[in-house]
């Protein structure tokens, strides 16, 4: 399994827990019709699968960036990305 595999795997982790955390702190929004301890504690769930869910995007991100070796266009200037970029694109 390449990178790219890697790269979209873990972007999808990192999305499907960011949908979850939502939809678990709604869920008990919705079924408490208060804010008390219970809602609180989801919210705190929420919060970590969030920052987790975002972190796996952004690691997700990076690896298919690394992948489709756009990471040389990070540090090229003038016509050299020009260069660069035709050269990604003709690919």
């Amino acid at each position: 399994m390449n990178l790219l595999f890697w790269g979209l795997t873990v972007s999808m982790v990192g999305k499907v827990m960011l949908a979850t955390g939502v939809l678990i702190a709604h869920k008990e929004l919705a079924h408490e019709r208060k804010i008390d301890k219970l809602v609180l504690k989801s919210f705190r769930i929420e919060h970590t699968l969030t920052l987790a869910g975002l972190a796996l995007i952004v690691a997700g991100y990076g690896m298919e960036l690394y992948f489709y070796d756009f990471v040389q266009m990070l540090t090229c200037f003038g016509s050299e990305c020009a260069l660069n970029a035709s050269v990604i694109l003709s690919q």
